[in-house]
């Protein structure tokens, strides 16, 4: 494979392009590097960048530098898969370089034109780049740095550049798992020993251990990278054992009402116990507490329960798979040591609201790993009315952010918003 850099400063290449691996799969043949300067396809002492064009500060590469670069490469060594890199492209992953690996090796030469100064000129990326890619919603002073990620992460991928395919294909991020913890002697280091489980000799068991750390370690850390992957049925049972157990709790009490926001409590609706215990149940949580301190309004609910836990099973099954996660309660408290009692320890809580409150602990959907490494089991907070009452709030140790969209209008009705916040925040969005 033929490899292309177009630079402003070709010098950052040279020991970079000389270090290691790099420089043994040049040796070897299995990929020729060449960087040129921008400044060799213009005239001794003519410029390559242009100001911006409009209000502003700021020089762009010239279109035609570009232009003359791009045809003189092609023209040595054959049409290009083009790679321009820019804060506002594609962010790179693991999944980015598969097909572009895929792609560059078709058509045995790919070009990489990392920017400076304020950029390239818009219309030069809209006519060559193949991709635009960003390394991180963070900004640079040039490209190079972010090709050099690139190029380390690709040539990692072509067959006999890393000595060990399996170390590639074990590596983070090429499944959807990252790496279990790697160890070497001595034994004990500062008082750490290496697991005892890696020294039995039993491969099995060995496996396993890796798969369940590997796991773990992507539950807890890196959850929006493997909610994002494709997993087998086993993946997903390995990776929902290391999800902490989760509760809903419909408040009826403690909510405010009105438009002087009073504190007070609202009648359960069928509907709400329905399409939130079938949420629930989609989401993998416990169990789904409905809190009324009104008798009749618990009797209502407890009627609704007997018929689907006795004749109604026949009726749907699947509603019945759903309805049998309910629990009513009267308090908020009691809602707390009842999972206290199942779990053995206290739950996180975790509110929700659909306006901004002001919490000491506000989180988003992507905050995952500011909770579940506590280690406790998890209870989302769901108001109805106008939402939880200020005490019930303060009580929470996390706050989750609003769900919402871009019009003004933010008016979910409770059910609605719970299915949307326990997609959020435990669904599964494969890409």
């Amino acid at each position: 494979m033929n490899i292309s850099i177009l630079s402003v400063f070709e010098e950052l290449y040279t020991p970079f392009l000389q270090t290691s691996l790099i420089r043994r799969a040049q040796e070897q043949d299995i990929v020729h590097i060449n960087v040129d300067s921008l400044f060799s396809f213009v005239k001794p002492k003519e410029r390559i960048d242009a100001p911006i064009v409009g209000p502003g500060a700021g020089m762009l590469i010239r279109p035609e530098v570009v232009e003359k670069a791009i045809e003189a490469k092609e023209h040595t060594y054959g049409k290009a898969f083009k790679i321009f890199f820019s804060p506002q492209g594609k962010k790179l992953n693991q999944r980015l370089l598969n097909v572009i690996v895929d792609k560059a090796q078709k058509m045995g030469h790919i070009m990489l034109l990392p920017a400076r100064y304020e950029g390239m000129d818009a219309r030069v990326e809209e006519h060559y780049a193949d991709e635009l890619i960003s390394v991180g919603d963070f900004v640079l002073m040039g490209g190079d740095m972010p090709a050099m990620m690139f190029l380390e992460g690709l040539l990692r991928l072509i067959p006999g550049v890393v000595g060990k395919q399996e170390s590639v294909e074990e590596e983070s991020f090429t499944g959807p798992f990252v790496d279990y913890p790697h160890y070497a002697a001595p034994i004990e280091w500062k008082g750490m020993k290496v697991p005892d489980i890696l020294r039995s000799g039993d491969h099995a068991k060995i496996h396993a251990w890796r798969m369940n750390q590997a796991a773990q370690r992507t539950v807890l850390g890196h959850f929006d990278w493997l909610r994002s992957s494709h997993m087998t049925d086993e993946q997903k049972k390995l990776a929902g054992a290391h999800i902490p157990s989760h509760y809903v709790a419909l408040m009826h009490t403690d909510v405010l009402l009105g438009k002087e926001k009073r504190v007070g409590t609202t009648s359960v609706t069928s509907i709400d116990i329905h399409d939130i215990a079938r949420s629930a149940k989609t989401y993998g949580v416990n169990n789904f507490f409905i809190v009324t301190p009104l008798i009749d309004q618990q009797k209502i609910i407890q009627r609704l329960l007997d018929f689907w836990l006795t004749e109604g099973i026949e009726y749907n099954k699947q509603r019945y798979e759903a309805i049998k996660q309910i629990r009513i309660t009267a308090q908020l408290d009691e809602v707390i040591s009842q999972i206290e009692q199942l779990e053995g320890t206290r739950p996180v809580l975790v509110a929700t609201s659909a306006r901004e409150v002001k919490h000491t602990n506000c989180i988003s959907f992507y905050d995952q790993a500011k909770v579940w490494p506590l280690g406790r089991p998890v209870l989302l907070l769901f108001g109805t009315g106008q939402g939880l009452s200020p005490a019930v709030i303060e009580r929470c140790d996390f706050m989750l952010l609003p769900a919402h969209g871009f019009s003004d209008f933010n008016h979910l009705s409770v059910r609605s918003a719970a299915a949307v916040v326990l997609d959020r925040w435990l669904g599964i969005n494969e890409q």
